[in-house]
């Protein structure tokens, strides 16, 4: 599996949990409320005392940098269950809402949500937008799920801006 070939930027963070129990089966993206470079978002994750990490970050020029490998669980969507099968992404966005991203950060996205898609063996990826059917939803060995943190947490992320397009990546 590895890690993603788009990643040009890495720093890791001490906040993981180890290996996954877990196969990957799951995407979760996020909003950092905030246009920040890839190195400003991975740096909020570089002290231990912080609790919090992803796998992925997307700075607001669209670079990508990796926090935790992915055969790790990262400490992202307020969910142990998520966070063990989902490949965490962090996104610059605005910092209100709707926390509209770039269309640098968005086609990032898509192509990291590709990439990790092919890597582990998926060419479905689904987007249930319905949280109960999606949590309940048995994902096949060749499909990846869409999650987002609002199911998990009494967030908004990742805003509604990029929740009214989670469904067009079923069309790319």
């Amino acid at each position: 599996m590895g890690n993603s070939p788009l990643v040009t930027y890495t720093r890791l963070s001490p906040n993981h949990s180890g290996k996954r129990t877990h196969t990957i089966d799951r995407i979760t993206p996020h909003a950092v409320v905030g246009q920040l470079s890839v190195e400003r978002i991975c740096d909020c994750f570089k002290d231990g005392s912080r609790q919090a990490s992803c796998n992925y970050a997307i700075g607001t020029d669209g670079i990508i940098g990796l926090c935790v490998d992915e055969q790790n669980r990262s400490w992202c969507s307020s969910s142990m269950d998520n966070d063990q099968r989902a490949v965490t992404i962090e996104c610059a966005s605005d910092l209100t809402d709707p926390y509209a991203m770039k269309p640098e950060v968005y086609s990032a996205l898509l192509d990291l949500s590709t990439d990790i898609c092919r890597r582990n063996g998926k060419r479905k990826l689904v987007w249930i937008a319905d949280r109960d059917k999606a949590l309940i939803y048995e994902v096949k060995p060749d499909e990846m799920l869409l999650t987002i943190h609002r199911w998990f947490a009494k967030k908004s992320c990742p805003g509604n801006w990029l929740f009214s397009k989670l469904g067009i990546w079923l069309k790319r």
